[in-house]
């Protein structure tokens, strides 16, 4: 059963309300490729030397990677599916549609179903998402193709984008940060399996 959004767990600070130094991280976040300020760093700005390390660290990982931003919005919302993290589902279930991710794909993701895809490269960056999220390690074989793929280069900046969507994920959850102008849930909160506690357990592609 979908469940109302609760209410921030921390002050957000509004521009009208900000300190010199949070003022001059707003700036620079808004003036960026975000366009706006919305997620963690709305909490994260409490903290503004963090949030400024932050800011920089997460636009290098969401848009100057060496992995297709396709690949890369793939591996997020996997990962905020896996977090149940309301708002980075919002904001990267519309950014991979955008990249061109069918809608198909996304909505299976987002219902914890087994997705068909019909580019490999998607795939393999599902199942290491996957993995890494499940397991914490992935296969070596798996490994491997996105090696061949992407590059070793590519397959540890793809890495760090789901390493950091989870630092992001529970920041997010922690602090009780809502969707932006939805009053309902986005994600419902599926079923993690045993040992899964709060997180939604995402399905294996088959092997072979």
């Amino acid at each position: 059963m979908t469940t109302a959004v609760k209410a921030p767990r921390v002050p957000l600070p509004e521009p009208g309300e900000m300190t010199g130094r949070q003022r001059e991280v707003y700036d620079t976040i808004v003036s960026g490729p975000r366009g706006r300020l919305v997620g963690p760093l709305r909490a994260v700005l409490l903290a503004p030397e963090l949030a400024d390390r932050w800011q920089r660290f997460g636009q290098y990982l969401r848009y100057e990677t060496s992995v297709p931003l396709r690949i890369n919005e793939l591996a997020i919302i996997v990962t905020a599916r896996r977090w149940n993290s309301q708002v980075e589902w919002q904001v990267h279930a519309a950014a991979a549609a955008a990249a061109g991710l069918p809608r198909a794909v996304i909505e299976e993701i987002r219902w914890a179903r087994l997705p068909t895809f019909d580019d490999p490269a998607d795939a393999e960056a599902y199942e290491f998402a996957r993995q890494l999220l499940t397991d914490g390690d992935v296969d070596d074989g798996l490994h491997a193709r996105l090696v061949d793929r992407w590059g070793a280069p590519g397959v540890v900046e793809l890495t760090s984008v789901i390493g950091y969507y989870t630092m992001v994920s529970m920041m997010l959850n922690a602090q009780a940060i809502p969707p932006i102008d939805s009053p309902e849930p986005l994600l419902e909160p599926l079923p993690g399996g045993p040992g899964g506690g709060r997180l939604t357990a995402i399905p294996a592609l088959p092997q072979g």
